[in-house]
């Protein structure tokens, strides 16, 4: 989706390899996955700090677990534009205090930074941000707890390629999402007019040589299919797992979902109705004395413990939270880049294994550590 204070110390020590991955299976998604979701949330934990940036709302976030310490990357928004912001802690319940780190800082530099996604790239040992800057970018770094480290952007592809041209008007090119498999690494983006579209490269070759473009799934009714896509491996399965950020009849942002047994598709719907969603304001609960603080559940990930390029989840060893970002109803209007977005958390409440999910916010599930 459509921008000073330094760290005093920042935890972690260099991550040099990634999470070990749980052996494949043939189990079904329906083994590990509710056909009916059920969420609790928190209000808001992340928000803009009083600290001269002026900020309108954080947004967009990723997030992985990394020996205990939730490291988030997020746009930064106002009126005059988009960046991104780092913050790291080691519980939910510290994160409205974490220091921001703002990666105009970083040579990654000042500008139109967005929708970023944070993953570890097991072959080159070195942790990659997913962005878009007008096309789609990237930025590495070996050490995720050090934001200054992040290098100045490339871009996966010379220029818009040719068939999301094509698809545009009217919209954007928005929301770029890496995964891999054990052959190839699949870019997806998606335009604000209803196509998600998908292009390959050999693992060997990322993050050179992405091609073959093409549209992954497409809906007559842009707002059915409007961005912030993302895609997992069910550990334990050959499946995986698509949420889409939907703009309901009611105008408020919610998530579908679908599943396949290849990352290439096709793509068997899951939870994708407005009666019947991944997640809606319809089937979240509000925690505490929040009350029910947003209608929109919008832009988000689910949170990773198991970091490399496959985007494995286990929502069975680690049960199942997103974090998102949401908007206060009464401040929902006016000029988009200036909406005061806030992240919150969302926790599944009807796993179909594992132990009962814990009170949200949590300190997080059992965590893979890096080896």
């Amino acid at each position: 989706m459509l921008f000073r204070t330094a760290f005093a110390a920042l935890a972690a020590a260099t991550l040099s390899t990634a999470s070990v991955l749980p052996r494949q299976s043939n189990t079904s998604v329906a083994s590990v996955l509710p056909t009916s979701f059920k969420w609790s949330s928190t209000g808001p934990l992340i928000f803009p700090k009083d600290d001269g940036r002026n900020l309108a709302g954080i947004k967009d976030p990723t997030v992985v677990l990394v020996d205990g310490t939730y490291h988030v990357f997020a746009s930064t928004s106002k009126e005059e534009g988009y960046n991104l912001v780092y913050l790291n802690f080691t519980s939910f319940e510290e994160a409205s205090s974490a220091p921001f780190f703002y990666l105009d800082q970083a040579p990654l530099g000042g500008g139109y930074r967005a929708a970023p996604q944070v993953f570890y790239f097991a072959p080159q040992k070195l942790w990659y941000l997913v962005y878009q800057n007008g096309n789609a970018a990237y930025s590495t770094n070996p050490d995720i707890s050090n934001p200054a480290a992040w290098t100045a952007p490339k871009t996966f592809y010379p220029d818009t390629p040719q068939i999301i041209q094509d698809g545009l008007e009217g919209g954007y090119w928005v929301d770029m999402w890496v995964i891999c498999d054990d052959i190839k690494c699949h870019l997806f983006s998606s335009d604000d007019n209803g196509r998600l579209y998908r292009s390959e490269t050999l693992l060997s070759q990322y993050p050179e040589g992405f091609t073959n473009t093409s549209i992954a799934l497409s809906e007559p009714n842009k707002f059915d299919l409007f961005e912030a896509a993302c895609i997992y491996k069910l550990a334990n399965t050959d499946s995986y797992l698509l949420v889409v950020e939907a703009i309901g009849t009611d105008s408020q942002r919610w998530f579908r979902s679908w599943t396949s047994p290849s990352i290439e598709g096709p793509w068997a719907e899951l939870a994708a109705s407005e009666d019947h969603p991944f997640a809606r304001s319809n089937n979240v609960v509000f925690d505490g004395g929040a009350g029910a603080w947003t209608k929109s559940i919008s832009h988000g990930e689910v949170i990773r413990s198991l970091t490399d390029q496959t985007l494995t989840i286990d929502p069975c060893e680690e049960g199942l939270q997103f974090l998102y970002q949401g908007i206060r109803p009464e401040e929902d209007e006016g000029s988009y880049n200036a909406l005061p977005w806030k992240l919150a958390l969302i926790t599944l409440t009807n796993p179909l294994c594992g132990e009962s999910p814990p009170p949200c916010p949590s300190p997080g599930f059992r965590v893979r550590s890096q080896s």
